[in-house]
């Protein structure tokens, strides 16, 4: 049979029919290589958004995707290299405690993140915010750092899965993000462009998540999960909670100095909890832990005995940054100006909408509306009070910090619409929600 013109190939998805591997492939292929316009592949994503794409089409897609540029060799590097992904959130800094946590463990960490947009922080942009800090590396340097410290963290160059950052770009202009298998698709696609052996998934699920509810979330991740493991992934998946901030601080520089308190053991008992909850499953999957107890136990004492913080230092002088900042955080930028966010009322919090946290910080200048926007590292806010916590009236209940004094009360609007209280006590929600 000849093959389909990229028209017909928008009709079959069009009308409800089920692509075959050939299609799947002459699709991202024609797109990678500027013969499909973007117009055609939005009327593709589109029709796959409202018709769907079965299990097969999905691992198809995926792995077309995966291979429509550089697949990373990490053969090299000694052990099984295990990586995370979150599907974003507000005040997610795992990334800066995990990676030197479970390299401390003699796990090798090789990662590739990504930048913020909108309301969700991006973990390129913390680690930025560390004077000096240099996220792009040559593959080569990346290998060889990893070879040599155990762990790297840089942004994706641009030769690894192309496909995805064209289609990425596209979906988040023509109404398509919320398709499971356009995400799926992207998501494992560059983990398997990685060279990961495996991944452990961390779905939000929550207001300030891309996954309001818990059975969308699922459906995401069973078929996260489904995909992975057909293009040879050991995959864990997680549920966690996002209807709240993680942590208390929400931006670069405030998450960083969160981070360095994590590794201090000194830092919030949620984010810890959910480095252990996910660390733990990287440290089986790598082999280097038995069980969840053992991974969880090696953990804690990497922070203890103060190797996970030494890592960090080491990770951070690898890649330019200043190593200082590990022994004194004051060493990050600063805020201008700050104002504390005071308790009209005595009360209980009872719930924060995260995504309106998050998008606070972003008006005090912590995000970005486009990619190319810029992004002041000091902005942001560190929370005094969680879900559950009692407040008396004038208490502060946050502390805003931006480089322009005028931005302070666009995010105090934005924090107090952000935040319910009530006159009895609430309990908080579970913040691993399903595993």
């Amino acid at each position: 049979m000849p093959e389909r013109t990229i028209e017909e190939l928008i009709e079959v998805k069009r009308d409800g029919r089920r692509h075959t591997r050939e299609e799947v492939v002459q699709l991202v292929t024609s797109y990678v290589a500027h013969a499909m316009p973007d117009y055609q592949m939005a009327a593709w994503m589109m029709a796959a958004l409202l018709r769907g794409l079965d299990h097969d089409e999905t691992v198809w897609l995926t792995d077309a995707m995966a291979h429509s540029g550089k697949v990373m060799d990490l053969s090299s590097i000694p052990g099984l290299k295990v990586d995370k992904h979150s599907t974003g959130g507000v005040g997610d800094k795992t990334t800066l405690v995990l990676a030197p946590m479970v390299a401390a463990c003699g796990a090798p960490v090789a990662k590739m993140s990504g930048r913020g947009l909108g309301h969700t922080g991006g973990t390129l942009d913390k680690l930025e915010s560390i004077p000096g800090f240099r996220t792009s590396l040559t593959s080569e340097e990346f290998v060889a750092q990893v070879r040599r410290i155990g762990v790297a963290v840089i942004a994706q160059s641009p030769d690894i899965d192309p496909a995805d950052k064209q289609m990425y770009a596209l979906r988040d202009v023509t109404g398509t993000v919320p398709s499971v298998p356009l995400i799926v698709g992207s998501i494992i696609s560059k983990k398997v462009a990685g060279g990961a052996h495996g991944v452990v998934l961390d779905v939000k699920v929550g207001s300030g998540a891309f996954m309001k509810d818990v059975e969308h979330a699922r459906v995401l991740a069973q078929e996260l999960k489904r995909t992975g493991e057909a293009l040879g992934l050991s995959v864990e998946v997680l549920l966690t909670d996002m209807d709240q901030p993680l942590g208390c601080a929400v931006g670069n520089a405030l998450e960083v100095a969160e981070a360095i308190a994590t590794l201090r053991d000194d830092g919030p008992e949620d984010l810890f909890q959910e480095c252990l909850a996910l660390g733990s499953r990287m440290l089986v999957l790598s082999g280097v832990a038995r069980d969840l107890d053992d991974g969880r136990s090696r953990l804690v004492g990497a922070v203890e005995s103060g190797a996970a913080l030494e890592k960090f230092r080491r990770w951070v002088e690898a890649q330019g940054g200043d190593p200082r900042v590990a022994d004194d955080p004051s060493l990050l930028p600063h805020a201008a100006f700050t104002r504390e966010v005071l308790a009209h009322e005595a009360g209980w919090v009872s719930h924060y909408d995260a995504e309106c946290v998050g998008r606070a910080a972003m008006a005090m200048g912590a995000g970005r509306a486009h990619l190319d926007d810029d992004v002041d590292p000091a902005a942001g806010l560190v929370l005094h009070a969680k879900v559950g916590d009692r407040v008396e009236a004038g208490a502060s209940l946050a502390t805003l910090h931006s480089s322009r004094e005028e931005l302070l009360d666009a995010g105090e609007e934005r924090f107090r619409n952000a935040l319910c209280m009530s006159e009895k006590a609430v309990g908080q929600r579970d913040l691993v929600i399903e595993q």
